[in-house]
């Protein structure tokens, strides 16, 4: 049966098949193309999206932006609501469901974004939350395709950093879908919960997809892709000198890529990276706690196996690919 997301919320990849995520990724591939060639989209026409902000953000809102422009959508840009303040967020999800036909929320809490989906009455997409990112898993999908010569049930992906924050639990579900072989390379304190592993190890099961939890840097030996998160997420500042005594020995550097024994193997991060000290926080950092460089060496991320930009700018194909299959006219 043809695949059809029209309608759907993407609050997690849990709620996606291996068979949706691939349509995805290839409507993304031809809207991408589109773009190139510099064909006018009108896939979003006459559609009204509403993006909600908590945290800051350089490309998911842009990524949501430009993608709504690009098939001639018109987008509000929403970060002084009284939503939790003066009104709940189930009256406010009912008021904007009567204006938008869409509606990206990107904040602090998995539970916003689940309310707005479920009094909205409009598809709700996941910028994202303390749990997940979909949205970013996509794009790196994406940026996989692209970059490495292998379907991706045939790739070993290696995140390594704390495996248990947003980027490592929607990096997992998403592996596993795909059918990949992920590996969680983070000291055990800070690996996945045991509830989702065994959850996805279900899911696997199905797919062919395997997880590894290590705690050794010998298993990124054979990876296809190592992937890296910063150490501290937003609004956890005064966790810098635990992370770092925890996480510096699995820094992504020269010596973790050669001990891939892959020379094709690439480097990723969903940004922004704290590879040098061109950064406020990085310098507070270097001051703070002696490090000039944090997740991954300035020489890593620099390098001909980072593919860091090709995976931000796919951000803007892959949200558009969502956005046009759940509100678009296909």
């Amino acid at each position: 049966m043809p695949v059809s997301l029209k309608g759907r919320h993407l609050l997690t990849l849990k709620d996606y098949t291996s068979e949706e995520m691939h349509y995805l990724l290839n409507l993304a591939m031809d809207l991408k193309a589109k773009k190139r060639a510099g064909i006018q989209g009108t896939l979003l026409e006459r559609k009204n999206i509403c993006l909600i902000f908590e945290k800051t953000s350089t490309r998911t809102r842009c990524a949501f932006e430009v993608a709504a422009f690009d098939e001639g959508a018109s987008v509000t840009f929403l970060t002084n609501s009284q939503m939790g303040k003066k009104e709940s967020v189930e009256d406010t999800a009912k008021v904007l469901g009567r204006f938008y036909d869409g509606i990206e929320f990107r904040g602090f809490k998995q539970e916003t974004v689940d309310a707005l989906a479920k009094y909205s009455g409009v598809p709700v997409w996941n910028g994202l939350t303390d749990m997940y990112h979909p949205t970013q898993i996509l794009a790196d999908f994406l940026t996989i395709k692209e970059h490495v010569a292998k379907p991706l049930n045939k790739v070993k992906f290696v995140y390594a950093g704390d495996a248990r924050n947003n980027m490592g639990n929607s990096l997992m579900i998403g592996a596993v879908k795909m059918g990949m072989h992920f590996v969680a390379l983070a000291p055990k304190a800070l690996w996945p919960s045991e509830a989702l592993v065994a959850e996805m190890n279900a899911v696997a099961a199905e797919t062919g997809g395997t997880i590894e939890l290590s705690e050794s840097i010998d298993a990124v030996k054979g990876a296809d892709v190592i992937y890296t998160d910063v150490w501290v997420s937003m609004g956890e500042e005064h966790l810098f000198a635990e992370r770092i005594k925890q996480l510096m020995p699995y820094q992504v550097n020269k010596a973790m890529l050669d001990a891939t024994a892959n020379p094709d193997v690439i480097f990723m991060h969903c940004l922004p990276a704290f590879h040098d000290l061109e950064t406020t926080v990085g310098q507070e950092v270097a001051k703070n706690h002696g490090i000039t460089e944090m997740e991954v060496t300035d020489e890593v991320f620099r390098s001909k196996h980072s593919v860091v930009f090709d995976e931000a700018e796919n951000r803007m194909h892959t949200i558009k690919a969502v956005m046009v299959a759940t509100i678009g006219n296909l």
